[in-house]
């Protein structure tokens, strides 16, 4: 999972925004998930239907992937509790910054919010420190 596949990023991309121009196109709505799962706690059928469509779109994508042999891990090494805590931590986080990666980084920055180029910066300046402090206590070089 560490290769360089530019023509699968590029691909994979493409879907996400598409998906993202799409959303937005026919129902006036950003493509941010940390929203659109929130919004599935709603008492407005219309909103519940497309929102619930969209999860399921989200959820089945890896399961159409994992036919097509594509390499994906097929297990993770972390305990429970760790994925808890991380779940945790990602929920926080989406919350102090007022949205999440696909909000702010797929949709945000393609309407040129300076609000969310600088919450994407920050994404992944916190995802580049974190990935090289696991590693380093992992002890991997």
């Amino acid at each position: 999972m560490t290769e360089f596949t530019p023509i699968a990023g590029l691909i994979g991309g493409g879907i996400i925004g598409l998906s993202a121009v799409i959303l937005l196109l026919y129902k006036g709505r950003v493509a941010g998930i940390s929203s659109i799962v929130n919004g599935v706690f709603t008492t407005d059928k219309h909103e519940l239907s497309w929102r619930g469509l969209f999860l399921i779109g989200i959820a089945s994508g890896p399961l159409v992937v994992s036919f097509l042999d594509s390499g994906l891990p097929e297990s993770i090494d972390l305990s429970w509790l760790t994925v808890v805590i991380g779940a945790f931590l990602v929920g926080f986080g989406t919350n102090l910054g007022g949205g999440c990666t696909s909000g702010h980084g797929i949709c945000g920055m393609g309407r040129l919010s300076l609000r969310s180029i600088w919450a994407t910066i920050t994404f992944m300046l916190v995802a580049i420190v974190t990935v090289y402090v696991v590693n380093y206590l992992r002890g991997v070089s």
